[in-house]
């Protein structure tokens, strides 16, 4: 008889998870493409965050939105998407039956990413998607308030309480929050936000950047900066889930970790700072098949060195 092999399931915010891997906002669509895919097992994924879901229907930025970077890539789509009505009334009954399709896909959660302009927007938002079958809510709070300038919620724990407050109010759902690491304390801002109600974070969104045509001397991009992500911005995550750890610890609130996150290792690295669960990204665009392996190998790893439990390794990085 063989000994059963080590636990991948997690609990976050409330939800169970079969494994601890959360395919990431914009990086997956709404996760209809993926389940075309031959060989994909969405026994090998805990949840799917859902496309960022704007109340109006957005067109995004202007082309180029996507540049190849020295261990990443550069994106600035800008928040393209149908709006939540859409979202709500079409793409999310179309994904549930595909869902219903696939061998162990009823299993995966689904993560609504709400964003606006306004706090009343992110409230409207996540209102209508608590009146849908989405698990639960991300925010994203790097969305520029317009109200004050073009600044960015995330940037100041006040306005990102307002917006985590604000939706935490029209919604019985776990809210899960998306932190920015282009601010000067991320510990301030999860702290204010965990006052304000969040069930938990996701740490970390891109980190801003700028490519530059040297031919032409103009950005590359046609919304002149964007969004780095990929193995380049491994250690900024690392350090700010971290962080964020040790702020908000006491409070038991979870954290997906992100932030390049392409092995078995990455993804244990990640859960020895302080995450529950791990976000996968960029890495799909090279392996959309990559969750199997990552989770084969985590398990390997928790073998060797007897670990019964994934969550076992959360939070247990020795300092000093």
């Amino acid at each position: 008889m063989s000994l059963p092999g080590p636990e991948l399931q997690v609990r976050l915010a409330g939800l169970e998870l079969a494994t601890p891997l959360v395919l990431l906002s914009g990086c997956v669509g709404f996760g209809e493409e993926l389940l075309t895919l031959d060989g994909f097992d969405c026994a090998q994924i805990g949840a799917i965050c859902l496309k960022g879901t704007t109340l109006e229907p957005r067109r995004g930025n202007p082309p180029c939105r996507i540049v190849e970077t020295h261990g990443g890539m550069l994106n600035a789509i800008g928040l393209q998407n149908p709006g939540v009505r859409a979202v709500t009334g079409v793409i999310l009954p179309r994904l549930l039956e595909r869902l219903a399709q696939h061998p162990h896909g009823r299993q995966v959660r689904l993560l609504a990413n709400v964003a606006g302009a306004t706090v009343p927007e992110y409230a409207e938002v996540a209102r209508l998607f608590d009146d849908s079958p989405v698990d639960a809510i991300e925010i994203n709070i790097s969305c520029p308030n317009v109200k004050e300038g073009g600044v960015a919620f995330g940037s100041d724990p006040a306005m990102a309480a307002r917006v985590v407050a604000a939706v935490r109010a029209v919604t019985r759902k776990p809210v899960i929050t998306k932190l920015s690491p282009n601010v000067t304390s991320i510990r301030a801002v999860a702290r204010a936000v965990a006052e304000a109600g969040t069930d938990g974070f996701a740490v970390i969104n891109t980190l801003m950047g700028l490519a530059v045509d040297a031919a032409t001397r103009r950005p590359v991009l046609g919304n002149v900066t964007g969004g780095l992500s990929g193995p380049a911005i491994k250690p900024v995550a690392l350090l700010k889930v971290w962080e964020v750890f040790q702020e908000v610890r006491d409070q038991g609130l979870p954290i997906i970790g992100q932030g390049g996150i392409a092995t078995a290792t990455d993804a244990a690295e990640f859960l020895i700072a302080g995450a529950t669960a791990v976000g996968l990204g960029t890495v799909l665009f090279q392996d959309a098949l990559r969750p199997a392996r990552i989770n084969r190998d985590l398990a390997d790893f928790m073998a060797r060195h007897g670990i019964a439990r994934v969550a076992d390794l959360t939070g247990t990085l020795h300092i000093g």
